[in-house]
């Protein structure tokens, strides 16, 4: 790719620093500006990483030099700011959850398609090493025709550590919304759209306390569902039982197991870039380790593959329509787990190609498609 894409990251929180790191060193990509509702803030972060421009999120969506808006905004302005930037012609890429509701999601998709303009959603994590090792396995036929999976996300909840976790026990956070996009959206990768899901949830206590920093013992109230357990069946046939708990003194995260015919893998942590894929046959005595193949960058490589795409004019994989179907899905089990039945979602997504193994985001240039999907679109 000879000329880098001008990028603005609106934003710029804690999870800023984790793009920024990323961002400002591939060379496919050129950040222009840094935005926030604290322009000081903006600037401090701007300074920090070597970003010439900072200012308010207006300003930077409009300068003439930003062609991607990355958005790292609070999940209730996701939707807001990703309008601005494709009223104003911007390509842009949405932090996890894409929206709080199938409506607005569906309007930034809708909008992007009016304007030719491309939307991008978070989480990137299944371009990582361990996930599209992952991936390709159960491409390769590796555990045979896939069935079923099992997640497990639980923790004692983020306030103990925490310094204002206020915004986790909101609506469009808790366990669901803030971890769910990981798990949900490797498992989309895997096996494809959901077709129906049932749930259960749960609230343990209406009140959490802020348990380090400069406000700890601050009590605030707890406003969604701390706990919840979802039955998810896919479209091509498989099914998942998951759950996601705020309320468990046992830590068990990182944990995807997908079962197959021919044999059960252990998927890496999807909210990592890298890990151990493992797998066990029917009737073997032990698992044998796979070594991850990838790019093992973090955050921003669903920015970096978007940015390729859009000069190789090629689809890009970390989707608008993939982060709407998540978004879809999490409505559904909260709908669900309210209502006690089975309930249908109705969007879908197309599974994302698979990245060539040998993809190193330092180097810069195209990112297509794999060579074994290349080998297939050859064929007769």
């Amino acid at each position: 790719m000879t000329t880098p894409v001008g990028v603005a990251v609106v934003g710029c929180g804690t999870i800023s620093h984790e793009y920024l790191r990323n961002l400002t060193t591939f060379p496919d990509l050129r950040v222009v500006a840094c935005a926030d509702l604290d322009v000081a803030r903006a600037r401090e972060v701007a300074e920090r990483y070597g970003v010439p421009v900072a200012g308010a999120p207006a300003e930077v969506i409009a300068h003439p030099d930003v062609e991607l808006v990355v958005n790292l905004t609070i999940p209730a302005a996701h939707a807001a700011v990703a309008g601005a930037a494709i009223e104003a012609g911007r390509h842009v890429y949405n932090e996890k959850p894409f929206a709080l509701d199938t409506r607005s999601g569906t309007e930034v998709v809708e909008a992007a398609e009016a304007a030719g303009v491309r939307v991008g959603c978070a989480p990137d994590t299944f371009l990582g090493a361990g996930l599209q090792t992952a991936a390709r396995l159960v491409a390769d036929g590796a555990i045979g025709t896939p069935l079923t999976a099992l997640t497990l996300l639980q923790s004692p909840g983020p306030e103990s550590w925490h310094h204002s976790p206020e915004f986790l026990f909101q609506r469009g956070a808790g366990p669901l919304f803030d971890m769910g996009p990981y798990y949900l959206t490797a498992l989309a990768t895997l096996f494809g759209p959901v077709r129906r899901v049932a749930a259960v949830a749960r609230r343990a206590r209406e009140e959490r306390v802020i348990g380090s920093g400069p406000r700890a013992g601050v009590r605030f109230p707890v406003e969604v569902p701390t706990h919840t357990t979802a039955l998810l069946e896919f479209a091509a046939g498989q099914a998942a039982t998951m759950v996601f708990s705020f309320d468990s003194p046992l830590r068990r995260s990182g944990f995807i197991e997908i079962t197959g015919t021919e044999a059960t893998m252990e998927v890496p942590d999807p909210n990592t870039f890298d890990g151990q894929v493992r797998l066990r046959r029917a009737l073997a005595d032990d698992w044998v380790v796979v070594p991850a193949e990838g790019a093992t960058a973090g955050r921003g490589l669903g920015v970096l593959d978007m940015a390729q795409a859009i000069r190789a004019d090629r689809p890009h994989r970390a989707t608008g329509a993939l982060g709407l179907h998540v978004l879809e899905v999490m409505l559904a089990v909260t709908a669900s787990a309210e209502r006690g039945e089975f309930l249908p979602v109705a969007g879908a997504c197309p599974v994302p190609d698979l990245l060539p193994a040998g993809w190193d985001p330092a180097e810069g240039g195209p990112g297509g498609p794999s060579s074994a999907e290349a080998v297939r679109a050859e064929a007769p």
